[in-house]
């Protein structure tokens, strides 16, 4: 009986201490060599300075320093890839209309008053912006490394956004993908040479095998580890959201599981960036770089930028 005891120890003791090498040392597989390392990055564009997805965002986006632009894409019912986070327009424009099921053209104008989180709404006066296509921002911010948010599982949204990134030479820059498996399957098999983001799947799958042991030995596909900050997530929830204890308890595990300096460094070690959205505030600011992440995307451009420019220290060059 002691003999299997100590078998079983020496075992689970070569285990740990294989895994723990590994881990901090991750010499198995060929580190990534991306052409971007992005500290500041624009969520929608800096939806609470700008109206979200919009070129007045993007180029305010720009001039703060953003380093990266975080947007949506859909394809109207002619095939234009339109830059938008919601198919449905109610919040944006006011009018209950699809973008799948409509023309380019019929599309309707943007609100000048956008709701960005809980207690947050972005306005401006002026005439109403119409929505963007993705053409029009690949042609006017060239050079500027995007992270696309592919909203649906639709071939021909995957193929026409595509054909795009190559159009303006953008493949190495430009990683993609979204919370679905599926969905984010299909953009790499349409284009492996695009940097691929982790599906909610694969996020978990990284979770799991980190904790059993496992992540240092196994190789991965992906670019970009794009993952909430759960503390910063809960600022922007309503209110009747953060009275479940059910949500409470969720978001509470969340940081725990996901927020581990150990799990940050050996994805950045093997040439993984590693993103926390949606982050708003300098105390939150400060504690995502701490732990190690590349880079935070913000609904505040200006205000992240004024943060990086305070503490070099965090700012990515590359």
């Amino acid at each position: 009986m002691m003999d299997v005891i100590w078998w079983v120890l020496l075992v689970v003791g070569s285990y740990i201490l294989t895994s723990v090498f590994f881990l901090k040392c991750p010499v198995l597989y060929k580190r990534k060599r991306l052409h971007f390392k992005c500290a500041h990055i624009s969520h929608r564009g800096g939806g609470a300075e700008r109206l979200e997805n919009t070129l007045e965002a993007y180029r305010n986006a720009v001039k703060c320093g953003t380093q990266m632009l975080e947007l949506d894409v859909h394809l109207t019912a002619d095939d234009v890839v339109v830059v938008s986070h919601d198919d449905d327009l109610t919040r944006t424009t006011g009018e209950s209309v699809c973008i799948k099921n409509s023309f380019y053209k019929d599309l309707p104008p943007l609100l000048n008053s956008i709701p960005v989180v809980e207690g947050v709404t972005c306005s401006r006066s002026g005439s109403p912006l119409r929505i963007c296509t993705l053409e029009e921002v690949f042609e006017e911010f060239q050079g500027v490394p995007m992270h696309i948010d592919v909203k649906t599982f639709n071939r021909y949204l995957i193929e026409k956004t595509n054909a795009l990134i190559k159009k303006y030479n953008r493949e190495s820059i430009t990683p993609w993908g979204t919370f679905s498996d599926e969905t984010t399957a299909a953009l790499h098999e349409s284009n492996p040479l695009v940097p691929l983001a982790f599906s909610t799947r694969r996020v978990i799958f990284v979770i799991c095998t980190f904790w059993f042991g496992l992540l240092p030995l196994l190789p991965i596909r992906e670019s970009s580890f794009a993952i909430p900050m759960a503390k910063a997530v809960r600022k922007g929830l309503p209110s009747s959201y953060l009275k479940s204890l059910k949500v409470r308890i969720f978001l509470f595990f969340m940081d725990l599981l996901l927020l581990r300096k150990s799990l940050i460094k050996h994805l950045t070690d093997r040439g993984i960036n590693v993103y926390l959205w949606v982050v708003n505030e300098e105390e939150h600011f400060r504690e995502a770089f701490e732990l190690g992440v590349t880079g935070v995307m913000t609904d505040y451009p200006k205000r992240l930028g004024k943060f990086l420019e305070a503490n070099p220290k965090y700012r990515t060059e590359f």
